[in-house]
């Protein structure tokens, strides 16, 4: 009996040793969540993501089910610890997708426009948590195969401080280590970057006010933000352990650890304040006067005659004030004139149109375009004898809002939360935008949150940056890190960014990442700004990112030298 109760109570402890462990992966998960609008607690991601890697790297598998399961294999208790961080990283900042609900507008009954919204929550949460349970299982596996001699099962965690021959080894490892994480975070989220489902990169949890690190983003784009986030959690994580180990030491300065990853912080903001401080040498030959109109027209009478009328009528006047002042083009929202601009008998009816004719200034128009039997989501340029010279069709379209997935399967299932009737269609990738002024980096919306499309049109000539977006059905959190995604790409691309909304977040952002003007919300808005074109080529507009597999490739490289 004393047996029994003396095993029941170890299952006791284990079992709220793992609650405890869990609880603080998901809170510190939170704690990054918090880097975000609205709180912008920016500060807190240097730190937000040690406990993760001390709970990860110290994760022992319990000796019983070593035998039954191989090495790669982790249990159902491991993977709840990165997937809880993921859960309050990714569900908290992304909360603001349940501004989606309710959608009784697009004719969706109140419940299932709930179900509907919960659904998205869910499903981009898990597939955020996702990112993080892949990226700790890679660290435990690789790191159990870079000690030799030890049984990479039974020490997964592999102490990463574990006295080598000599004493040296164990400093080494450690830093392998963080190589390892570093490498594999900025990976895993190159690749995720890539499909249709992405918005909270760790580098973003800077944007807008940490100018300084948000620069390191010249050098090689997001990826090298992320990178120096997750050194910087790793070396403080294992000074941590560092300590740990050494408590028993009296005469060991426990604090000494921590003066590797406070010393690279330091390092990397001063590096980027270096970035952000070079004369931005603005040229009178090359400045521009951008007017912007935020229609403020709501998502619920938008696609109606009554929105279509107010529409009409706002950015048509608002457009008269700009021409007024002598501006050289005007930039309207996305969809801001929800018609088939590319129909020249549908666009000649409108005021707007007969505005440019008038007028004779270049308007940048949101609007919709044909392509063979389907439609496009498009900024359209029209020059002032009113001829469409440039054309960018929305390359990200938002999944179930613009376009269904696996339509095949899922299309008798699901209504598209769209009034449209006919399909959307995305854009071609190489697709470049040409103005009367010069080529022109363009982005729509979801686009914001896809680097590369900015920066492969940097490379291909792009002087400035427009971005045309609606954001009405969003709650402001939305707003605030939409408007620090630009941020981060006129910072990446080192270009002048004029950013064009339905309800706000409008703005003109300098290369600096400084924010110039920036609008209200829910507020009709005309405003105009100098900006300059540039033709400059960052680091990363050059190369693209080239530090992620730079660092898989040194990972790799320390990795066997460790281990042999």
């Amino acid at each position: 009996m004393a047996i029994f109760n003396r095993h029941k109570f170890e299952k006791l402890v284990v079992h709220k040793s793992k609650t405890v462990a869990w609880a603080i992966a998901f809170f510190s998960g939170i704690l990054m969540a918090l880097t975000t609008a609205p709180v912008n607690a920016w500060l807190l991601a240097w730190v937000a993501l040690v406990p993760l890697w001390i709970l990860v790297v110290s994760y022992e598998k319990p000796k019983q089910e070593v035998k039954q399961q191989k090495f790669f294999l982790l249990t159902s208790d491991f993977f709840l610890l990165p997937s809880l961080w993921g859960i309050g990283y990714h569900g908290l900042a992304l909360s603001w997708i349940m501004g989606i609900h309710p959608m009784t507008w697009l004719g969706v009954p109140w419940w299932p426009s709930l179900a509907i919204a919960l659904f998205c929550w869910a499903f981009i949460t898990l597939w955020g948590a996702a990112l993080v349970a892949v990226w700790a299982w890679l660290l435990v596996i690789l790191n159990s195969l870079t000690l030799p001699g030890k049984n990479p099962i039974l020490i997964l965690n592999s102490p990463p401080l574990q006295r080598g021959a000599g004493g040296g080894k164990t400093q080494f490892s450690a830093l392998t280590r963080v190589l390892i994480g570093t490498a594999l975070w900025c990976a895993l989220e190159s690749i995720w970057s890539t499909g249709s489902l992405w918005w909270t990169s760790l580098s973003y949890t800077q944007s807008p006010h940490n100018l300084a690190i948000l620069h390191l983003g010249q050098l090689s784009g997001p990826s090298a933000v992320t990178a120096a986030i997750v050194a910087v959690n790793g070396l403080i994580a294992e000074a941590w352990l560092e300590g740990r180990r050494k408590k028993e030491e009296v005469k060991t300065k426990n604090w000494i650890p921590y003066i590797l990853p406070a010393s690279l912080c330091l390092v990397l903001h001063i590096a980027g304040w270096s970035l952000y401080n070079r004369p931005l040498n603005q040229q009178a030959a090359t400045a521009l006067k951008i007017g912007i109109i935020q229609g403020n027209i709501p998502n619920e009478i938008k696609f109606d005659s009554a929105g279509w009328g107010r529409a009409l009528e706002g950015y048509t006047t608002g457009y008269k004030q700009l021409a007024d002042r002598q501006v050289d083009a005007v930039l309207i929202p996305e969809t801001a004139l929800p018609f088939i601009w590319t129909n020249e008998y549908q666009r000649s009816t409108l005021s707007f149109y007969q505005a440019i004719l008038e007028r004779g200034v270049v308007a940048w128009v949101g609007g919709f375009g044909q392509q063979e039997n389907s439609i496009t989501n498009s900024l359209l340029a029209i020059d002032r004898t009113g001829e469409i010279i440039g054309r960018y069709d929305k390359l990200k379209l938002v999944p179930l809002g613009e376009y269904i997935p696996f339509y095949e399967i899922l299309g008798g299932i699901i209504n598209r939360l769209s009034p449209l009737d006919a399909h959307l269609v995305p854009g071609n990738s190489k697709q470049l935008f040409d103005t009367p002024f010069g080529r022109a980096i363009v982005g729509i919306c979801y686009d914001s949150a896809f680097a590369e499309i900015f920066r492969y049109q940097a490379a291909n000539g792009g002087e400035f940056m427009l971005t045309a977006s609606n954001n009405a059905h969003y709650k402001p959190p939305m707003l605030d890190q939409h408007h620090a995604l630009d941020v981060m790409r006129a910072i990446e691309t080192d270009r002048w960014a004029v950013i064009a909304t339905n309800t706000g977040y409008s703005a003109f952002v300098n290369p600096r990442g400084e924010t110039v003007w920036k609008s209200g919300i829910n507020t009709y808005e005309v405003r105009d700004a100098t900006i300059y074109r540039r033709q400059t080529r960052t680091l990363y507009v050059r190369w693209g990112d080239w530090l992620t597999p730079l660092l898989l490739v040194l990972a790799g490289l320390m990795r066997f030298i460790v281990r042999n």
